[in-house]
């Protein structure tokens, strides 16, 4: 069941472990590089703001760069941490 949204999970990392989006931006760029995949400050700060939620391929990025699963970036009431 959906209780959050894709933006307030953002936030919540945010502040709980002090970050600005540039520094997302920073810990997703090996996760980019890795995948062909472009992330860039417009497309986080959209996704920050609730404008738009991120695709599959960015959520997943965004999953492995902040170490949560992708379920929970989504919103979802699952655990925080990713199921190994």
């Amino acid at each position: 069941m959906k209780i959050s949204s894709t933006s307030e999970r953002l936030l919540q990392i945010m502040q709980s472990r002090n970050l600005k989006q540039v520094d997302i931006l920073r810990l997703a760029e090996p996760y980019c590089k890795k995948n062909n995949v472009k992330l860039n400050r417009n497309d986080l700060s959209q996704y920050v703001n609730g404008k738009v939620e991120p695709g599959q391929t960015k959520l997943y990025i965004l999953g492995q760069a902040l170490n949560v699963s992708e379920a929970w970036l989504m919103g979802f009431d699952v655990p925080m941490n990713k199921s190994k």
